[in-house]
C-alpha cells in the first residue's frame, strides 16, 4: 500500500531519478539498546589525519555521511559520558555499519567542564536552525532567547517573524495557548535545557496550515539513565514594579520509563501609562476633542506545570503522556486601569472631565492532556504515530467601572457604574496520525491525518445601576455559542542529492464552523475546504555558496475572542467587539535566498494575504464613541530583502548583523465614511547587532551586547513611529559549570515606547505609550544530581489551542 501511495505521490509533484552514491551509516545505541542522539561522527582521512566530513545522529541515533570519495578512512564517534569509537574503513561502495555500541563513561561524565559557548547558525532545506546550547544565552528564560533568533523580532508582548505572527512549537509539539499565555509560558522557562530554535518562514505540510510561520524549539534528550535537576529564577526591576521568575525542572530516566516535571511561578506587577488625543469631526470641523492619561496596573502571578511520562513497551512500541496547565488564580489576577478624561468644545475650552476606575479581576484554568503511541517497523527509520488530545479550558472575569462626570470647577455632574461578569468554556477534542517512511538513502515520505472538534461557550451578563439598584442590562447581555470541526490529511516528500535538496508536501484541510449569538438570534454557518501546497528547493554551488526558493499557502483562522459579538466596555465610552461573520486568511508567500561566502546570506520574499483580520481602532463621531472592533481588511501585500550574517571576527568576538528593508501594504473600508475602500500603506526598515564576547581562560565569562532599530511601520489606518533598544548581559558559570548567573540592562537608554497615529477622512486619534522596559535583570540557574544528563522535554500537538485567547 505504501509502494502505490509512494509511487501517485511522485506522479502528483515530479519525477525523481537517483543515482548511487558512497555514504557510511549507521545507528548509535548504549548498553540498554536505545540510540543516542546528537552524538557526533567524523570521518577522517586514513593517509593525513584529515576530516573529511562529519555528521550528528538524529533523535533515532542514525547517521548518514553521503559524498564520500574512494579511499581508506577512520570512522569516529563521541558522545559526552560515553567512551570514544573509531574503526577502519575501506570504502569500495556504501557501508552500512548497523548497531554501533558505545559504552558508559561515568567517571570521565562527573569530571568533564562544559564550557560555554557562542550560538552559531544553520541553514536547511526548509528552515534556519540557531543553535543556543550551552551559549551565552542559556541562562536566559525563552523569550530573551527568541529576541536574538535570527529573523524573529520580539516587542511589546508582540512575536513576529517578516510581519507575520508565528505559531510555536516545542520539539515538534504545537504549544497551544493564547498569544499573551504563550509569552508567559516561555518568560517561565528557563533556556538552560534549550538546544535549538528552528525558525520556518514557509512551513512544510507536516504543519498545522494555520499561521504564516512555525517557531519550533527544540529541547535536549535524556540520555543516560539516572536522575537530574535544577533551580532557575530571574528577577527583573522596572521603573515601578519589581518580576519574578521561579521554577525547578527534574528528570529522571530508569530502563523503560523516562519522566519529565517543570514547574514555574512568575509573580510580577506590570505597569502602562499611555495619553489619548481624539478631535471628533463633522462635515471638516472638529466638533469637540479628547484628551485622555491612562494608568494601568495588571497583578499576575501564573503557575505553568508540564510534565510527561515515556514508557518502552518493547523495542518497537512506546506510550507517552504529556500534560501542560497553566493556572492564574483569581486571588493574584487583577487588572486596576485609572483614566481622566478632560472634554472640550469646539471653540478649544474645557467642557467637561470624566474620571473612570476600572477594576477587574480574572481566573483562568487551561488544562491538557494528550496520549501519544508510537510504533517503529522494522524497517530503519520507518514508523506510525497516533497522538490523541484534550483540553479543557475555562476563563472567568468579573469587571466593575465607576465614572464620575465634572464641571470645570471640579463639582459633580453625575455618577455612572456598571458591572460585568464574563466566563469562557471551551472543550477541545482531537485526534492524529502521522506515518514516517525512509525511501532509498535520502528521501523521506510523510503523510498523516487529523481529525478535531472545539465547543465554545461564552457568556456576558452586563448590569447597571439606577439609584444605587442593580439591574440587568438586556441588551449588553449575551450568550455566544461556537463549534468548529476541522478535518486534515497532508503528504511530503524531501530527497537530498549531491548538491540539490527537494522537498514538496500538500496539505488537504475542511473546516465546518456553526456560530450562534442567543440574545440576538443570529447564527452564523459556514464550510470551506482548503488546499495547502509547499515547495522547497535547495542547490549548493559549492561549499559556500547556496541558492534556495520555497513557497507555501497557509490559514489564519479567526480567534473565538474576534467572532464573539459582545461588547464589552472599557469605560462608559469605549468598548471592544467582535465579529461572527470574519473570514479566515489565506497567505501565499515565496523566498528567494542565496548564501555567499558561507556566512552572508540575502533574502527576497513576497507575501499576499487575502481577508486578513485586524483589530480596528476608530471613533463614531455621531455618538462620541471609541470602538475596538475586530474586522477583515479587503487583502493586503509585503515585500522586502533581508540579509544576515553571522561570523567570528576572532577567538573571542562573534558577530550578529540582520537587516530587512520590507514594504507593507494593505487596502480596507473605512467604517465611518461612504469610501469603499482605503490604502495604507509604508517602507520601514529593521536592524539587528548581537555582539557576543567570551572571556577567561575556560570561557565561563560571556557578555552579549545587542542593538535593535525598527523604523515607523503602518498597520491598516494606524501608522506607528520607531522603537529601539539597547541590551547588555552578562553571564558567569561556576563550579565546573553547575551553577551560572547573568546581570544585564534591558533598554538601557528607555526608547521601546512609541506613538500611533490614526488620521484620514473624519478620523484623527493619536496615542502616546510608554512601558516598563528599562529594566535591571538578574538571573541563577543551579543544577543537581548527575546535572551532565539532558532532558526529554515535549509538549502537546493539537492546532487550535493557540486560538483559546481571553486576554
Amino acid at each position: 500500500m505504501f509502494k502505490n501511495l509512494t509511487f501517485y505521490f511522485f506522479l502528483i509533484f515530479t519525477s525523481i531519478c537517483f543515482s548511487q552514491q558512497f555514504a557510511i551509516s549507521g545507528n548509535v545505541i548504549d548498553l540498554n539498546n536505545k540510540p543516542i542522539a546528537y552524538t557526533n561522527v567524523v570521518i577522517v582521512s586514513k593517509e593525513n589525519s584529515e576530516i573529511i566530513k562529519g555528521a550528528t545522529t538524529n533523535d533515532d541515533g542514525v547517521f548518514r555521511i553521503e559524498n564520500i570519495d574512494k579511499g581508506n578512512y577512520i570512522i569516529k564517534i563521541s558522545f559526552l559520558g560515553f567512551e570514544n569509537y573509531s574503526k577502519d574503513l575501506e570504502l569500495k561502495a556504501n557501508i552500512d555499519l548497523g548497531l554501533i555500541l558505545l559504552k558508559e563513561n561515568n567517571q570521565e561524565l562527573e569530571g568533564v567542564i562544559v564550557l560555554a559557548k557562542r550560538p552559531t547558525i544553520k541553514r536547511l532545506v526548509d528552515r534556519l536552525v540557531f543553535n543556543v546550547e550551552n551559549s551565552t544565552l542559556s541562562n536566559n528564560n525563552v523569550l530573551d532567547v527568541l529576541k536574538h533568533t535570527p529573523g524573529v523580532l520580539v516587542n511589546n508582548d508582540k512575536i513576529t517573524i517578516k510581519q507575520s505572527t508565528p505559531i510555536i512549537y516545542i520539539n515538534d509539539r504545537r504549544v497551544h495557548l493564547s498569544s499573551n499565555e504563550v509569552q508567559q509560558l516561555l518568560e517561565g522557562t528557563s533556556a538552560s535545557n534549550i538546544k535549538a530554535i528552528e525558525v520556518i518562514t514557509n512551513p512544510p505540510a507536516k504543519y498545522e496550515a494555520e499561521g504564516g510561520s512555525v517557531l519550533n524549539i527544540v529541547t535536549n534528550k535524556n540520555i543516560i539513565a539516572g536522575y537530574n535537576g535544577s533551580v532557575f529564577g530571574n528577577y527583573k526591576q522596572g521603573s515601578e514594579f519589581p518580576k519574578y521568575s521561579l521554577g525547578t525542572s527534574h528528570f529522571f530516566k530508569a530502563k523503560k520509563l523516562n519522566t519529565y516535571l517543570n514547574y514555574s511561578i512568575s509573580p510580577r506587577k506590570d505597569f502602562r501609562s499611555s495619553n489619548e488625543f481624539v478631535n471628533f469631526i463633522d462635515a471638516g470641523q472638529t466638533t469637540s476633542s479628547w484628551e485622555t492619561d491612562f494608568e494601568h496596573v495588571r497583578e499576575t502571578s501564573n503557575q505553568n506545570i508540564n510534565a510527561n511520562i515515556d514508557y518502552e513497551i518493547d523495542k518497537r512500541n512506546s506510550l507517552g503522556f504529556a500534560t501542560s496547565m497553566l493556572i492564574s488564580p483569581r486571588k493574584n489576577t487583577q487588572t486596576n486601569s485609572n483614566s481622566t478624561t478632560d472634554v472640550f468644545g469646539s471653540n478649544k475650552i474645557l467642557d467637561s472631565t470624566f474620571i473612570t476606575d476600572n477594576r477587574k479581576v480574572d481566573e483562568t484554568f487551561n488544562m491538557a492532556f494528550t496520549l501519544d503511541y508510537i510504533h517503529k517497523f522494522k524497517k530503519e527509520g520507518e514508523k506510525l504515530l497516533i497522538s490523541a488530545h484534550h483540553t479543557n479550558y475555562d476563563f472567568s472575569s468579573f469587571q466593575n467601572v465607576d465614572t464620575d462626570y465634572l464641571f470645570p470647577d471640579e463639582s459633580l455632574i453625575r455618577s455612572n457604574r456598571f458591572q460585568t461578569f464574563s466566563s469562557q468554556e471551551i472543550k477541545l477534542y482531537t485526534g492524529q496520525l502521522d506515518y514516517e517512511l525512509p525511501i532509498n538513502d535520502s528521501g523521506l515520505f510523510e503523510a498523516g491525518a487529523k481529525v478535531s472538534n472545539i465547543n465554545s461557550k461564552s457568556i456576558l451578563t452586563q448590569y447597571n445601576f439606577e439609584n444605587d439598584v442593580r439591574e440587568q442590562d438586556f441588551q449588553n447581555s449575551d450568550t455566544f455559542l461556537y463549534d468548529e470541526t476541522n478535518y486534515a490529511i497532508y503528504s511530503s516528500y524531501s530527497k537530498d542529492w549531491d548538491s540539490w535538496g527537494l522537498k514538496l508536501g500538500l496539505r488537504a484541510e475542511l473546516t465546518n464552523v456553526r456560530g450562534n449569538s442567543l440574545t440576538s438570534n443570529t447564527n452564523n454557518n459556514s464550510k470551506y475546504a482548503k488546499i495547502f501546497p509547499s515547495l522547497y528547493i535547495s542547490h549548493k554551488l559549492n561549499d559556500e555558496n547556496e541558492l534556495y526558493f520555497n513557497y507555501s499557502k497557509r490559514i489564519y483562522r479567526p480567534r473565538y475572542k474576534q467572532l464573539n459579538p459582545f461588547k464589552s466596555f472599557l469605560n462608559d465610552n469605549t468598548y471592544i467587539t467582535g465579529d461572527p461573520n470574519l473570514q479566515p486568511r489565506i497567505d501565499n508567500q515565496f523566498i528567494l535566498g542565496y548564501t555567499f561566502n558561507e556566512y552572508y546570506t540575502f533574502e527576497l520574499y513576497y507575501r499576499h494575504e487575502n481577508d486578513p483580520a485586524l483589530q480596528y481602532f476608530y471613533q463614531d463621531n455621531d455618538r462620541n464613541v471609541l470602538v475596538y472592533q475586530y474586522t477583515n481588511l479587503d487583502e493586503s501585500v509585503s515585500y522586502g530583502l533581508d540579509f544576515t550574517t553571522y561570523k567570528a571576527l576572532n577567538n573571542f568576538w562573534n558577530l550578529y548583523v540582520l537587516s530587512s528593508v520590507f514594504y507593507y501594504k494593505n487596502s480596507f473600508n473605512p467604517i465611518d465614511s461612504n469610501i469603499d475602500s482605503f490604502d495604507g500603506e509604508q517602507w520601514s526598515l529593521y536592524a539587528e547587532i548581537v555582539n557576543y564576547f567570551t572571556f577567561l581562560k575556560d570561557n565561563s565569562l560571556l557578555a552579549e551586547i545587542s542593538f535593535n532599530y525598527l523604523s515607523p511601520t503602518n498597520d491598516g489606518p494606524t501608522d506607528t513611529s520607531f522603537i529601539s533598544s539597547l541590551d547588555i548581559n552578562i553571564r558567569k558559570t561556576l563550579w565546573k559549570n553547575r551553577a551560572s548567573i547573568n546581570l544585564g540592562i534591558l533598554d538601557v537608554f528607555n526608547t521601546q515606547n512609541f506613538n500611533s497615529t490614526t488620521r484620514y477622512l473624519s478620523q484623527d486619534i493619536f496615542s502616546k505609550f510608554q512601558f516598563e522596559n528599562r529594566m535591571l535583570v538578574f538571573g541563577f540557574n543551579y543544577k543537581f544530581g548527575n546535572f551532565k544528563l539532558e532532558n526529554n522535554k515535549k509538549e502537546i500537538d493539537v492546532v487550535e489551542r493557540n486560538r483559546l485567547n481571553n486576554n
